[in-house]
């Protein structure tokens, strides 16, 4: 197994001896890259109707989680311990009250070594709990599900969306 970056056909996060280690990325080359991420907050009516009334006693549920999703993608590597220190050069955390709950999307773009995939789904991971937090105290049985990688761009990888 490759010491640097698993280009052997080996597991990248692991080393000769299968322990896990960060993938050495110094010699590869900054490219533009994107990654858009995708989850759901399944709420009761009475919840999706304060959403849209903006009655929720805790306030603007949208912005905090907006605000909350764009924060945790800048800080992703300090949440998973493999990820890559690299500039989020673009972040868009875009969220839709819907019939049953709260969809959440998020973009994030970088001009750096490796891509952002982890960065998307953490934007929308923790925007959806920021959701969860915001109206829990109106139904504590919310649900944050379906958080998936829904597309990627850049990189040796090249371009991916997922089906359908």
């Amino acid at each position: 197994m490759s010491a640097v970056g698993g280009t052997d056909g080996g597991f990248a996060h692991l080393d000769a001896a299968g322990r896990a280690r960060m993938v050495d990325v110094t010699q590869k080359a900054p490219t533009v890259r994107s990654a858009t991420a995708r989850g759901f907050v399944r709420c009761a009516p009475h919840v999706v109707a304060a959403l849209r009334d903006g009655s929720v006693p805790k306030g603007d549920v949208l912005a905090v989680a907006r605000v909350a999703g764009i924060a945790a993608a800048k800080r992703t590597p300090e949440l998973l311990p493999l990820a890559h220190v690299i500039g989020v050069h673009g972040c868009a955390v875009d969220l839709a009250i819907e019939d049953e709950g709260v969809e959440i999307e998020a973009t994030v773009r970088t001009a750096d070594r490796t891509g952002v995939e982890m960065e998307a789904l953490t934007a929308v991971s923790v925007a959806g709990l920021a959701v969860v937090d915001m109206v829990k105290g109106l139904d504590r049985s919310v649900v944050l599900s379906d958080v998936r990688l829904v597309a990627k761009a850049g990189g040796r990888g090249g371009d991916w969306s997922r089906p359908g």
